[in-house]
């Protein structure tokens, strides 16, 4: 759920006193016209904060597909070849000893030869970076409208342009959410995000896949420093099924917290020692 050029602060003022509604007059298209500016705006502030990724260590405990169904509660450090992770309890208990000695011995792997985990971290970094093409489609894929003042944040709810034309199958499913989201007004940076399928999103028919409706996805960010939003929430429930009726799910629900800022040139040992304080 990754995930970029800014308008003068002027310009931003501009926007925003048209999305409110401030000391202006606008009439329907004008205001349309403006939220789209404010989106793709944010989209540009998101774009450039993921070139200068401050990084940390922080706490999460998840419950997903990964864990089996368990709640996992993980210490995460982020260097610069990914995420490392140390398993520190599970349902809200402590690991045995002999859980704890094999996820020291994990983690001694990784440090000896760190290569397969670069390899496997690469990866799941493509998927961030094709998460943050998607997010780069929200101006062109949806029309935008305002729905008022959440708190101090700006909500700003959204539904499928019939004028998009979509060119992948993971466009497809995109293109046929509609949610809402809450803006930051002061930075033009995205707080929450949430999205559900309208209806379910067949592929040549239903023979290659189908994504059953009213699935979706939800993700929070906050402020943790005076210049970074970190992720502190995800919350995704999607079901279908593939070719030959293979089961296609991705459930998770993961809290983060306890965050600690860290040297950007952390090598992986040192990481893992880090982790393991």
């Amino acid at each position: 759920m990754a995930y970029l050029a800014v308008l003068a602060r002027s310009a931003c003022l501009c926007v925003l006193c048209g999305v409110l509604g401030v000391g202006v007059t606008v009439v329907s298209a004008q205001a349309s016209a403006n939220l789209q500016q404010m989106i793709t705006t944010l989209v540009a502030n998101e774009r450039k904060a993921a070139q200068h990724k401050q990084r940390f260590l922080y706490t999460s405990v998840e419950r997903s597909d990964r864990t089996g169904g368990h709640i996992w509660t993980d210490r995460v450090i982020e260097t610069a070849d990914g995420k490392l992770r140390y398993l520190i309890a599970e349902d809200g208990h402590p690991l045995s000893p002999k859980r704890h000695a094999e996820e020291l011995a994990r983690l001694k792997t990784i440090s000896d030869n760190p290569a397969d985990f670069v390899r496997r971290e690469q990866a799941r970094r493509n998927d961030e970076r094709h998460a943050q093409q998607m997010l780069e489609l929200l101006p062109r894929a949806f029309l935008f409208e305002n729905g008022g003042s959440d708190g101090p944040y700006l909500r700003i709810n959204f539904r499928p342009n019939p004028a998009y034309e979509p060119n992948t199958y993971e466009e497809r499913v995109l293109h046929s959410m509609s949610g809402m989201m809450l803006i930051d007004p002061d930075t033009l940076r995205l707080h929450h995000l949430e999205g559900r399928l309208n209806n379910d999103v067949s592929f040549a028919y239903g023979l290659l896949a189908t994504i059953r409706g009213g699935g979706g996805f939800a993700t929070t960010r906050d402020l943790i420093t005076p210049d970074t939003w970190k992720t502190v929430l995800i919350d995704t429930h999607i079901d279908g099924r593939a070719i030959f009726f293979k089961t296609i799910s991705l459930h998770q629900h993961s809290e983060h917290r306890d965050f600690q800022s860290i040297p950007a040139n952390l090598t992986i040992p040192q990481a893992i020692q880090l982790l393991e304080r």
